[in-house]
């Protein structure tokens, strides 16, 4: 088991944990970053991204997430692959355990880890996961060109996915719990003027079916009420879009998490209620969860462990 000493550990990557090391990196203190699951982040799994400063005809979001490393290794950044899977908070310096062991003693640390989506829960979910249930539209919908998919979820996200796949797809479901659409009114008109995407307002989705591959959802709509009705809807895809979850699984009981399990943030900066750990991006951000604010809070995170080592080195 090796073990190595850095005056700034990144755990995570995306926009947040990328940005973090460009400004850790300017600041001489030559930080050690951990990339997770998903290297780059969940932008690596969208098609354009319209909406990053600097961008003006758009750019992928591999891309983009790519270009953000490079400046973070041009800068003296030590971009690794692999997963932090234990970390220790009690005392600085703090140690943090890969899953392969090596350990990292870390004067500071920017928690990046950014939030994954969530899923209905259905025991059949996990069955067909890559055999027609997916939480990414970006990256399974070319799967599913001139075929019949459905999308859970009202807000932006889902009506997003769900007008990305009728561009790819015969036709699109929306499954809506609620009877309206929580979406901005530019997607909510986008979903409701396309003609291959039928919203079901109302509705539930209590099961999935399918021999090796999905080929249907049981539905129910007006649950509860003396209108209930169950029925079937024949489909080759379904799509996740309801909301994300922080991952914070590994900081439980060390920092400050709200009850959505998002890292609590203090005296308006990036840090946690432990001095010298801090955290940016998704993980401690559920309203915006925007890639321009998650790289914006990875330069104040870094910024923030550059004056905490100033003042305590």
């Amino acid at each position: 088991m090796d073990t190595e000493k850095t005056k700034c550990l990144i755990i995570g990557s995306g926009p947040a944990g990328y940005t973090a090391a460009i400004y850790a990196s300017r600041a001489n203190h030559s930080p050690i970053l951990y990339e997770g699951l998903q290297p780059g982040g969940q932008l690596t799994t969208t098609s354009e991204v319209e909406n990053f400063p600097g961008y003006p005809n758009g750019v992928m979001g591999a891309q983009l997430m790519e270009e953000l490393r490079q400046q973070a290794v041009r800068f003296g950044a030590d971009c690794r692959p692999g997963i932090i899977g234990e970390v220790d908070f009690s005392k600085r310096p703090f140690r943090c355990t890969t899953l392969d062991g090596d350990v990292i003693e870390a004067s500071t640390v920017i928690v990046a880890t950014g939030a994954s989506a969530k899923y209905l829960g259905l025991p059949d979910e996990q069955r067909f996961s890559g055999m027609g249930v997916s939480a990414c539209a970006t990256c399974d919908g070319f799967f599913y060109r001139n075929r019949v998919v459905a999308v859970v979820g009202g807000g932006d996200t889902a009506c997003e996915e769900a007008y990305y796949l009728s561009t790819l797809a015969k036709k699109v479901y929306l499954i809506v719990r609620k009877d309206y659409l929580r979406a901005s009114h530019v997607m909510r008109q986008r979903v409701m003027d396309k003609e291959n995407i039928e919203v079901l307002f109302n509705t539930n989705t209590t099961g999935l079916f399918g021999n090796e591959f999905l080929e249907g959802a049981h539905l129910v709509e007006y649950a509860g009420t003396d209108k209930e009705r169950h029925f079937d809807i024949d489909i080759d895809g379904f799509f996740l879009a309801i909301g994300h979850k922080p991952n914070t699984d590994i900081f439980k009981g060390q920092l400050t998490l709200d009850e959505s399990g998002y890292i609590v943030l203090f005296n308006n900066t990036q840090a946690t209620n432990v001095p010298g750990v801090f955290a940016a991006g998704d993980v401690a951000d559920s309203r915006y969860q925007q890639a321009v604010a998650a790289a914006g809070s990875g330069c104040r995170a870094a910024l923030d462990a550059d004056k905490f080592l100033m003042e305590n080195e």
